[in-house]
């Protein structure tokens, strides 16, 4: 049989850049080459799309030659420019090995829906809606899932700072990872917290803090046939979960380890895992998705996040607790790929 010709795009122009390259590093030490055949787009900080021959750090200084999905439909794949001409390089299937803005937001999504390309992930309504916490926890809430009660403040709107109990945290709403994320204790810090945000957002999201232990649980696959990864628990010494802000993060983290498997009851474990599924399937989300909560010590879960294309590094959360579940990065990456190209994903 011929092998699959797989479209994997990285790097990108939000600020979590250089996780989805070391992410897409990860993918291609474990695609299984025998099955797929491998085709590297990686985008720049200045949103150049170059068709490369590995994501490796000094991939833009490679043999790189400038490429861009088509979205004429009928081509289903690259547009690579040859010696001043551009030729077609069809592909079967695309991985969006993308973080934040303009990968998980449904942006990206949207471009592989014009093209006809079929990609692995939630789709452009479920990816926008998790992208945005504050629309996240309106949907969340009507299902019946706990969420921390929250405020949004526009780019022209003012604080009512009245309304709100502290400690709080401030953070982007539209925003990967905990870039722009403050934690406020005090009225005098909320002015900088917001502008902090804003960096990252216009929309600033405002929510009280919860008390409790954050956990998170990785989901595969779609609608009623999931499979979640084993529960993990962030132990922290101090602060908040500051994640990839570290300067080196495959050596660990100043404030926090990650504990996979959670050092949580089998009762909360089952909580935990029934809770992070009903999230997923209430906020529409197909082939994979990170679900992070909140376990209270009364046991109830309380959501946090939801990560549409959650890291692939070695360190990252998503691979290990798959892992801990008995299921590698390689097996993760095939069950994805075979979701789209059985037509289970849309």
């Amino acid at each position: 049989m011929d092998r699959l010709r797989v479209g994997i795009i990285f790097g990108g122009r939000s600020e979590e850049h250089p996780i989805s390259v070391k992410s897409a590093q990860e993918v291609a030490r474990h695609l299984d080459v025998e099955k797929c055949e491998p085709f590297y787009i990686g985008i720049t900080r200045d949103g150049a799309w170059k068709l490369c021959g590995s994501p490796d750090a000094d991939w833009e200084n490679g043999d790189c030659r400038p490429a861009a999905l088509s979205p004429d439909s009928s081509v289903r794949g690259l547009l690579v420019q040859e010696q001043g001409r551009y030729e077609t390089t069809p592909l079967d299937v695309v991985l969006p090995v993308l973080h934040g803005k303009l990968g998980e937001d449904g942006a990206m999504q949207g471009l592989l829906e014009l093209s006809g390309i079929p990609y692995v992930g939630c789709d452009v309504q479920s990816s926008a809606l998790c992208m945005d916490k504050s629309l996240a926890y309106v949907v969340a809430r009507s299902a019946g899932i706990a969420t921390p009660n929250f405020w949004t403040i526009a780019a022209d709107e003012n604080i009512d700072s009245e309304q709100l109990t502290y400690p709080l945290f401030v953070k982007p709403a539209r925003s990967g990872s905990s870039f722009g994320v403050t934690k406020v204790s005090t009225e005098e810090e909320l002015l900088s917290a917001v502008e902090t945000a804003r960096q990252y957002d216009s929309k600033v999201l405002i929510e009280e803090a919860v008390v409790g232990s954050e956990v998170g649980c990785a989901i595969l696959g779609n609608e009623l046939d999931l499979m979640v990864g084993e529960v993990d628990r962030i132990a922290l010494s101090h602060g908040f979960f500051r994640i990839h802000q570290e300067d080196a993060p495959e050596t660990g983290s100043d404030n926090s380890t990650a504990i996979v498997p959670a050092d949580i009851s089998a009762e909360s474990r089952l909580l935990v895992q029934e809770t992070a599924m009903a999230v997923y399937r209430a906020l529409g989300c197909r082939g994979l998705a990170r679900v992070d909560l909140f376990l209270k010590d009364d046991g109830t879960v309380v959501l946090n996040e939801v990560n549409t294309f959650p890291g692939m590094t070695s360190y990252s959360r998503y691979p290990r607790m798959m892992a801990a579940a008995g299921v590698s990065l390689g097996e993760v990456i095939d069950r994805m790929v075979s979701l789209v190209m059985t037509g289970k994903s849309r």
